[in-house]
Formats: C-alpha cells, sequence, structure tokens
C-alpha cells in the first residue's frame, strides 16, 4: 500500500476525522447539535479514547479510507505504488 500518499491526501484525513467524530457521537448517544463546550467535547473522546468496542470502530474506519477497493487483495496496483503525490484531476 502507498501510504505516504494517502496521508498526503486531505481526502484521507477527512474520512479518518468524520469517522472517529460519528463514532464518538454514536456512543455518547448525542449529535452534532449536542455539543454546546469544549469540555463537553473532550469528555466525550475521553469516554470513547477509553472504549475498546469505539477504538475497534475507528480502526475499521482507518482501514477503509486506507484500502483501495479498487484492487484485489489489501495491495495497490502497480500504478498507484508509483505516485510520490496524490492524484489530482
Amino acid at each position: 500500500m502507498n501510504i505516504k500518499v494517502r496521508i498526503k491526501n486531505p481526502v484521507f484525513w477527512v474520512q479518518v476525522i468524520l469517522g472517529a467524530f460519528a463514532t464518538a457521537l454514536a456512543y455518547a448517544g448525542l449529535t452534532a447539535a449536542d455539543l454546546t463546550s469544549w469540555a463537553g467535547v473532550w469528555e466525550i473522546i475521553r469516554g470513547t479514547v477509553s472504549n475498546p468496542y469505539c477504538l475497534f470502530l475507528i480502526a475499521s474506519n482507518v482501514w477503509s479510507a486506507l484500502n483501495d477497493p479498487t484492487t484485489s487483495g489489501v495491495t495497490d496496483s502497480d500504478r498507484a505504488k508509483s505516485y510520490t503525490e496524490p492524484l489530482q484531476k
């Protein structure tokens, strides 16, 4: 997998952050509108990080963001492996 290129891609980080955020909110039984203070946000993050099931869900989100579903197995195509920067269209 060409991880160096993936971590340079902002879409990768949006997927990871939104996946983690959605997991944390679901764990707390909240919606984004319920977050009214930074103290509350940190409390949810602490609770999420201390919960093995939530960490498993976050790891699954990271895996989904890393994995290229257009290739067989867990590898990239030879073309994708040759990239040094994310492909811009």
